[in-house]
């Protein structure tokens, strides 16, 4: 039911005020003008004095202040969630939060552990404070109730990949050295990663999600999870330390290395617990798909119990003697200190190689978190702001970057589901995963001595099947479409991805897409109108067989988009054509299928707005035509670009005769001097 204004709170100050008052009007108008000290006495005498015709009091100065600070407490809220939630926070959805809290956690602990380890070659504990400090922040910052903001297989792999270009040039340091490079290279592109996805938000361009195709993204997909999959295949064979010697390069050399000592240099040990957890982590999978109904059996994390019982398995029968790599001590400070600022004397001189780097991640990460998000509020039945998204996300990496290594965090469309489905119903439960992998970093890591690094490769493994899942689809689909231009760029991201790097596919992908994009914005659409017979109807001839174009040599256009200065570059070059080859395509070495226009009506009704550069060039335009003797005339011309064009001296240029109200007029006045021959101001003469 709708409120009348004087139960709006917004408007209740305003419901008071003397309709026939000028003094009240000018109260209004200059409250903000009255000093907060003044006068008790004369406050309330103008209080008095100032009513309405319902003799409701004016408002004071107190009302208003009171007012403004309601105003400003609902912003402060709107852009701080947790201000709004948390106070008004039910007990009774602490437990659907808490169970979702653990279950997610059981999950990310050992996937956290992977991606840190095998995919950005860092500490264990990096990915830990990587899955935990983002995640505190987030929910205090973000609107998703459901997200889940943590490492990225996709963009742990990019940041893995940068650390492992740099590090060459580091070759020649003492023992250790590398790691506090990797640290370094790593808090630089976290913080990186932050300030722009933080800036994005407050200069509110949370459009960029439109940036990247599908097909891009979709190459970049499927090229990153065979890249894991190469990369991952080493250590499940037990072929680390031959890898280091050999120093593969790309993808491709890696996987031409992986054929050549697959099975004549492998550690047969390492493989057999690998391809058996993989084949566990993946029968559980589809068991727990199969009894969804069964809450115990569907909140199972398979992840974690793969992780538990070949942990135990590995201290029972000490495979680290048999060849096996194990996790062991692992420190849980990952530089001097546990806080430091993010930048230093020491990884300022990475801050320019890893700029490039930064930018691919905060996009690809704010894209796969904003979808994740809006499923949830779509699910759940609320509303949710990219901007503010990327603030918050923003915040949460520029948080993280505080602590040495920590990678960059983003919301998983898998996790987040996850979370919804087990329970989650407010950012609560991001807050109870942050404290449990907390905890495991402090105080259950050493239990995890002797975890197989092999089976951390193999969950990472499980990665794939998800990331690869929706390829065949797509590619079907772009063939069923015959959309052969995506169908290009997502190849083109895939091959040179896996040729060359990750970084390169997607950038000369993304500039390729950026490019096609600015190609078909700068081709205006327009038309060629034609009379229906026996009316003073005109409609386009492409759309309507029936339309005929009634006088020769007289051209009329409808302009159906906006103006400016990309779509009106080309705006000379599209007249010339429809006015030689009409409506139909040909190419421009044909002859002309039509004589020059010597009359040039533009029908502007769908035009709304047109932007400096584009009415500059529209003005040159017509002082072509008028300079061949075109005959000009506008029609159907809105206000507000009329005087845009007045501005810009095309009314001037035209003169006030070329602009009618409909095409008719216009086509009226044709008629008119084909019959009397006169000569027109509008280009007749």
């Amino acid at each position: 039911m709708s409120r009348t204004p004087l139960q709006n709170p917004d408007l209740r100050f305003l419901s008071r005020q003397p309709i026939s008052s000028a003094a009240s009007t000018s109260s209004i108008m200059g409250i903000d003008a009255v000093p907060p000290h003044e006068d008790s006495e004369r406050a309330a005498l103008l209080d008095d004095e100032r009513t309405d015709l319902y003799g409701t009091a004016a408002p004071s100065a107190a009302d208003y202040k009171a007012h403004r600070q309601s105003t400003l407490m609902k912003r402060i809220k709107y852009y701080v969630p947790s201000l709004a939630w948390i106070p008004s926070y039910s007990l009774s959805l602490l437990s659907g939060d808490v169970l979702a809290g653990i279950t997610v956690a059981s999950m990310l602990i050992p996937q956290s552990v992977s991606y840190a380890t095998s995919l950005a070659k860092l500490s264990p504990v990096t990915g830990l404070f990587s899955a935990s400090i983002p995640g505190i922040v987030y929910a205090l910052l973000g609107s998703s109730k459901q997200l889940n903001v943590a490492p990225e297989a996709a963009l742990s792999l990019l940041l893995g990949q940068a650390i492992s270009e740099i590090k060459h040039d580091y070759s020649e340091h003492k023992e250790g050295e590398t790691d506090f490079v990797g640290l370094g290279i790593s808090t630089v592109i976290t913080l990186q990663v932050g300030l722009i996805s933080f800036l994005l938000g407050v200069f509110r361009l949370g459009f960029i999600d439109v940036v990247l195709s599908r097909a891009l993204l979709r190459g970049f997909i499927t090229a990153v999870a065979v890249v894991i999959m190469v990369e991952q295949l080493i250590p499940m064979f037990g072929l680390s330390k031959l890898m280091r010697l050999a120093d593969p390069e790309t993808t491709l050399d890696k996987f031409i290395f992986l054929l050549r000592n697959a099975f004549r240099e492998s550690n047969a040990l390492t493989a057999t617990i690998s391809f058996s957890a993989l084949f566990s982590l993946i029968a559980l999978r589809e068991l727990k798909n199969k009894f969804k109904g069964t809450w115990w059996i569907y909140r199972v994390p398979e992840v974690l119990v793969v992780v538990l019982v070949s942990t135990f398995l590995s201290s029972q029968f000490r495979w680290d003697q048999d060849g096996v790599d194990i996790l062991g001590e692992v420190d849980v400070s990952s530089g001097e200190s546990f806080i430091q600022f993010p930048l230093n004397s020491y990884n300022l001189k990475f801050l320019h190689r890893t700029t490039s780097i930064a930018v691919l991640i905060a996009v690809v990460g704010f894209l796969d978190s904003i979808v994740a998000a809006k499923q949830n509020a779509a699910r759940f039945s609320y509303s949710i702001s990219p901007n503010r998204e990327l603030v918050a996300l923003g915040a949460a990496n520029l948080a993280g970057a505080f602590i040495p290594g920590t990678l960059p965090a983003f919301g998983s469309i898998t996790r987040s589901r996850i979370n919804g489905d087990v329970g989650a119903r407010t950012q609560m439960a991001s807050l109870v995963c942050s404290g449990v992998i907390l905890l495991a970093t402090f105080f259950l890591l050493p239990y995890l001595y002797f975890l197989p690094k092999c089976v951390l490769a193999a969950i990472i493994g499980l990665v794939v099947f998800s990331l690869l899942a929706e390829t065949p689809h797509d590619v079907v689909y772009y063939w069923r479409m015959r959309a052969w231009a995506d169908m290009a760029i997502m190849y083109l991201t895939f091959f040179l991805s896996i040729i060359w790097n990750i970084e390169a596919g997607v950038i000369v992908s993304l500039v390729i897409s950026l490019l096609l994009v600015v190609h078909r914005s700068s081709k205006p659409r327009m038309t060629i109108l034609g009379r229906i017979p026996g009316t003073d109807r005109w409609k386009p001839l492409k759309e309507n067989p029936e339309a005929e174009e009634s006088i020769a040599g007289v051209l009329i256009v409808r302009i159906r988009e906006n103006l400016d200065f990309a779509n009106t570059a080309q705006l000379k070059e599209r007249l010339r054509r429809l006015e030689l080859y009409g409506i139909h395509r040909h190419h421009p070495s044909e002859e002309p299928r039509r004589e020059q226009a010597s009359v040039l009506v533009f029908h502007l009704a769908d035009v709304d707005e047109c932007d400096a550069s584009a009415a500059q060039i529209f003005y040159e335009l017509i002082e072509e035509y008028k300079g061949r003797g075109v005959g000009l005339f506008i029609t159907h011309l809105r206000p507000s670009l009329q005087k845009t064009f007045e501005k810009a001296g095309v009314s001037e240029l035209l003169g006030a005769d070329a602009f009618r109200e409909s095409v008719a007029d216009a086509m009226a006045i044709v008629e008119m001097s084909r019959t009397h021959e006169p000569s027109m101001s509008t280009g007749f003469q």
